[in-house]
């Protein structure tokens, strides 16, 4: 019994995804690894935790729908994105090449928030969207910085409304957490 529990990884979601200080105590886990991502690349806590909602609920093995055609047949998943992070594929092996951690892993929240913080930081500096900016720097890692220099997302409301909320989310976290660390 205690060698499958060492082996098993819990990819389910925290319970109150609404309360920074409940994730985090019921996960401190996620608020080492993303200490540890602000420390390396700068980009705060609050920000990483409303990104890794918008993214993936805090699932850790979280994948986009299936699309199908006619309704009925399965043709595949909408894009690579996996894990809390919600990397592509290539975004990801980017990362790998970028900082050679090899062994790393989507759906493991230590390697998802490095990699969350790496490409957020080199969006501050070829965007010059500060670290702190949840709502700018939500965009650009949905639309890649590419798509957010040629204004991509200036044709989605969605999108803007989005990045809003992960912004507003990104305060309500920050807010949160100082509250929780003052108990």
């Amino acid at each position: 019994m205690f060698v499958a529990g060492c082996g098993s990884s819990d990819h389910t979601a925290p319970r109150n995804l609404d309360n920074a200080c409940d994730i985090v105590s019921q996960r401190p886990a996620y608020l080492k690894a993303m200490k540890r991502a602000e420390r390396r690349w700068g980009i705060p806590v609050p920000v990483q935790m409303a990104t890794i909602h918008q993214e993936s609920k805090f699932i850790g093995n979280a994948r986009t729908p299936y699309r199908f055609a006619l309704g009925v047949i399965p043709m595949g998943r909408q894009s690579s994105a996996y894990g809390y992070s919600q990397a592509l594929d290539g975004t990801w092996d980017e990362y790998v090449r970028a900082t050679g951690n090899r062994r790393a892993k989507r759906d493991r929240i230590e390697d998802a928030t490095d990699f969350m913080g790496w490409y957020m930081n080199a969006t501050a500096r070829s965007l010059n969207i500060p670290h702190s900016d949840a709502t700018n720097q939500y965009l650009a890692y949905h639309e890649g910085r590419s798509g957010y220099a040629r204004g991509s997302h200036n044709g989605k409301a969605w999108l803007i409304t989005v990045s809003q909320n992960v912004g507003a989310r990104a305060v309500l976290y920050d807010a949160q957490l100082r509250a929780c660390r003052k108990r």
